[in-house]
């Protein structure tokens, strides 16, 4: 806990955190589904403006565009000799913009191979994550954020390889909401991921890439369970595919109606995920402000 409040100094919490970065880029000319990371090196001033908007809208701590920036998901795009470059200029472009009063979290998601089944071994999946993690932190990032994690196999392998670098880890799931309650793609609990992840030793938990009428429940479940900071990034509602592109039809004002109960939950970080631009997080930012 003591590693992340100390990054915020006098900050009070809930920090306010960046919102979404994968549809601002497809406003920018970005196609459906691909991954926006190759503009690092190829459009570094359009990640900037991203990353300046967040910003000038009020955010505490940005990310960086880094997403699918492993060697897996990298290499389906011809980039995986390419992973230590585009991760570092990530960093670089972040840290650009955050000038010296806005932290920067390097930005680590999903490997897109599963281990449950069988895809990519442990000792594979070790050398993809520690590349990325040596690569930002080499950058210099402030902490490290394995967001949208799909299962506590890979969170754990994760956690372990970011430990020699020092640097602060976060880790946030994607939940599902059905009938059997709010659950992992593998299947465990909000609690127990907490539990496992408080025992591993991390600096926060969180969830994203979700409704956001089920995060303030969903950040009580992991507030309760591990007594860590919570960091909570939900999707501005439902998207429509329109002309190729993710449409979101929630107001900026309706998606921050919601952060008096993500306070209330014990949020410790606020921001958003697909869909939730820069008006939305100003929109927060009134509401945190109130």
């Amino acid at each position: 806990v003591s590693r992340l409040r100390s990054l915020f100094e006098s900050l009070p919490f809930p920090v306010l955190a960046d919102g979404a970065w994968g549809t601002e880029f497809q406003k920018r000319g970005l196609p459906l589904g691909q991954a926006p990371d190759s503009w690092n090196l190829d459009r570094p001033a359009e990640v900037e403006a991203v990353a300046r908007s967040y910003v000038e809208a009020g955010s505490q701590v940005i990310l960086t565009n880094t997403f699918r920036a492993n060697p897996p998901a990298l290499g389906a795009m011809g980039l995986a000799n390419r992973t230590t470059e585009i991760n570092r200029e990530g960093a670089r472009i972040s840290r650009k913009a955050a000038g010296s009063s806005v932290r920067v979290f390097g930005s680590i998601g999903p490997l897109g191979k599963s281990l449950a089944k069988g895809e990519i071994e442990p000792d594979e999946a070790a050398k993809a994550i520690g590349l990325q993690v040596r690569s930002l932190a080499e950058g210099g990032v402030d902490a490290l954020l394995f967001e949208t994690c799909l299962s506590l196999d890979e969170a754990r392998i994760a956690v372990e390889t970011a430990r020699p670098t020092g640097l602060p880890v976060i880790v946030s799931f994607f939940f599902m909401g059905d009938e059997q309650g709010d659950r992992t793609i593998g299947g465990e609990t909000p609690e127990a991921v907490a539990r496992t992840l408080a025992d591993l030793g991390v600096d926060g938990v969180g969830a994203n890439c979700g409704d956001v009428t089920t995060f303030a429940r969903l950040g009580r479940r992991l507030n309760d369970a591990s007594g860590l900071p919570v960091w909570l990034k939900p999707n501005a509602g439902i998207p429509k595919v329109v002309d190729g592109r993710a449409v979101y039809t929630m107001t900026p004002e309706v998606f921050a109606n919601e952060t008096p109960a993500l306070v209330q939950a014990g949020a410790s970080f606020i921001g958003g995920c697909c869909g939730a631009g820069p008006r939305f997080i100003r929109a927060v930012a009134r509401t945190l402000a109130q």
